[in-house]
């Protein structure tokens, strides 16, 4: 829906009903991907589209009908299935799914809101039902920058926090997908599945020291969805050849490249070179920045010292808590690429307010904020 964003707020500031229908699944070679939407207002106005000739005629007829009626959502199938009265084919061939539902912008005032955001730039996830019990059909929730912020209508908080919860990670990789959840009493009773529609640029992986652990870090960062940049002053080693992973390998000094760089609270900032004299103005502009995770490689004496080094530049202790060093989960970690995972695993912990614990010994919700931890005492669960 999210693609026709700008019609769909006007309608909503306006108040104006209509139906929306939405591509919720494709098969074979369909030329359109899930997410995609057509809307239909009372006067028969259309914004989007979806697939062509007949395709695009069914769907505008459905979409009358619903908005008509008031008739609850609906899933149609458009293929070519004689079982199906709105049976037609896409001009390629393939097969399409698509929920048509009836929207009163006066009964989901949070919608509005969603589509403000996406005008404005500002990353956000449409969470939308598209399977499970009739009278949530259609329903969304809304999660807002990093993830920490929703409003929608589905019904009750533990609902709405399960499915902020799994739409985080597609919103910090501004992907569009599927998740699931329900089906168990820690959620809600009902097994839901909805589509999440997003809309953010991925979130930025800043790397600083053109080193080895960069190379594995980039490789590791790229494939769970970061946009990479790797930065180093000295132009020998800050290479394409060297980090082919990387999305940008930037020649310049570290903490004047950050002073001007954009970034966010999916930002994530990894200092590998150990090099105080660079590391401490890098560092110092970092923990005045509003990113999401800033971390520092080092040995523990090589972290102390930097923390007074930083402390006798003014840095408060507010600032200084919110660096991770030495960087990383206790993996055993001993190659660059063992490294790298343990890494970003301190990251994935960190923004999932995960325990980094082992899930042998955690008994109780697995995606839970607060594990229950078999044979340890409180003083033994450290938080990220």
């Amino acid at each position: 829906m999210l693609n026709i964003a700008d019609t769909l707020y006007r309608w909503c500031r306006e108040a104006r009903p209509f139906a929306l229908a939405t591509v919720i699944q494709v098969s074979d070679s369909a030329p359109l991907l899930p997410g995609t939407a057509l809307a239909v207002d009372a006067d028969g106005n259309v914004a989007g589209g979806i697939s062509g000739g007949c395709v695009a005629v069914a769907v505008y007829e459905l979409c009358t009908q619903i908005l008509e009626s008031g008739a609850p959502p609906v899933r149609a199938s458009f293929g070519y299935s004689d079982d199906d009265a709105f049976a037609v084919g896409p001009t390629c061939d393939g097969e399409l799914e698509v929920l048509v539902q009836r929207v009163d912008p006066a009964e989901q005032s949070h919608l509005a809101t969603a589509l403000e955001e996406v005008l404005a730039g500002v990353p956000i996830s449409v969470a939308q039902v598209i399977d499970g019990p009739k009278c949530m059909l259609g329903r969304t929730l809304s999660v807002y920058g990093g993830g920490s912020t929703y409003d929608g209508t589905l019904g009750s908080q533990s609902t709405d926090r399960a499915v902020a919860t799994k739409v985080r990670a597609l919103l910090r990789a501004g992907r569009t997908g599927r998740v699931e959840v329900g089906g168990d009493a820690d959620t809600c009773p009902e097994k839901l599945t909805l589509l999440v529609h997003t809309h953010a640029a991925p979130p930025r992986m800043l790397v600083f020291g053109a080193v080895d652990f960069a190379a594995a870090l980039s490789q590791a960062d790229r494939f769970l969805g970061y946009h990479v940049t790797v930065c180093d002053a000295r132009p020998v080693f800050a290479t394409r050849e060297r980090f082919p992973h990387a999305h940008e390998v930037v020649v310049d000094r570290p903490h004047h490249y950050l002073e001007h760089a954009e970034v966010d609270a999916r930002t994530a900032i990894c200092v590998l070179t150990r090099d105080a004299e660079s590391d401490v103005p890098l560092l110092r502009t970092a923990l005045e920045l509003p990113v999401g995770y800033i971390g520092a490689m080092g040995s523990r004496r090589t972290h102390e010292e930097r923390r007074e080094r930083l402390r006798g530049t003014g840095v408060p202790e507010e600032h200084l808590a919110r660096l991770h060093s030495p960087i990383g989960l206790d993996l055993g970690a001993q190659t660059p690429e063992e490294t790298a995972i343990s890494i970003t695993a301190e990251i994935i912990a960190h923004i999932n307010k995960g325990s980094g614990l082992l899930l042998s010994r955690v008994h109780g919700p697995m995606h839970g904020s607060h594990p229950v931890v078999q044979g340890a005492s409180p003083a033994e669960i450290l938080p990220v």
